[in-house]
């Protein structure tokens, strides 16, 4: 691996909406067939509430995460039935295959990385279904490490990792408070907006991106 121009070492990349685009509503309104709550209800207790979050700190199973929608929701579906309704949100866009293509092109001189506050069973699902992460050196994701992004010390870990220094590595990610967050650590970082915008980011940063 060729030394990285511009002082960058290491090129970091959010997974949803970047390298994978993803609908939460698909799922919410699935399940909804299955209870008698309407979709926005579930799609607040899935996806934007405590127990998700402990779901993405890997800090309940996924069979304990189940069984505390079931209650909520007095669903009327098994655990494997539940699982592909769950995991079936994800899609690839000619935006992700752009990046993605960008990516494999980066590994060849610089440390890449994947940073991903996820659940395990999306992450297991998207690692059978989708070929997104074979442009990378490292995956690091929250149910794994039990941070969440802006959690500080997920970025750091995954900086100690790498073996790089924040001033010599690159994050994007569509997030602008995740962002935020990590440029507190020195990180360089650029809120991710779309592929053309990503490519001039990176070049800015003095990145080689051919």
């Amino acid at each position: 691996m060729s030394p990285a121009n511009g002082g960058i070492k290491a090129v970091i990349f959010d997974l949803g909406n970047v390298l994978l685009d993803f609908d939460h509503r698909r799922a919410a309104t699935r399940i909804a067939q299955y209870c008698n709550k309407p979709a926005q209800d579930i799609y607040d207790l899935f996806f934007d509430s405590e127990l998700t979050g402990l779901f993405e700190e890997g800090r309940i199973s996924e069979e304990d995460f189940f069984l505390k929608v079931k209650s909520a929701l007095d669903l009327k579906l098994d655990f494997s039935g539940f699982v592909p309704i769950w995991n079936e949100i994800f899609f690839l866009s000619e935006k992700n295959r752009a990046v993605y293509a960008l990516a494999k092109r980066l590994k060849k001189r610089y440390r890449t990385a994947v940073l991903s506050n996820i659940n395990v069973l999306h992450y297991e699902y998207i690692k059978k279904t989708f070929p997104v992460f074979g442009a990378f050196h490292e995956v690091f994701t929250s149910c794994t490490v039990g941070f969440v992004k802006p959690d500080h010390r997920i970025y750091a870990g995954a900086l100690s990792a790498l073996g790089v220094k924040a001033y010599e590595t690159f994050y994007t990610d569509d997030r602008k408070d995740l962002i935020e967050s990590a440029a507190k650590l020195g990180i360089k970082c650029a809120t991710f907006s779309g592929f053309d915008q990503l490519e001039n980011d990176l070049v800015s940063a003095g990145i080689n991106i051919n």
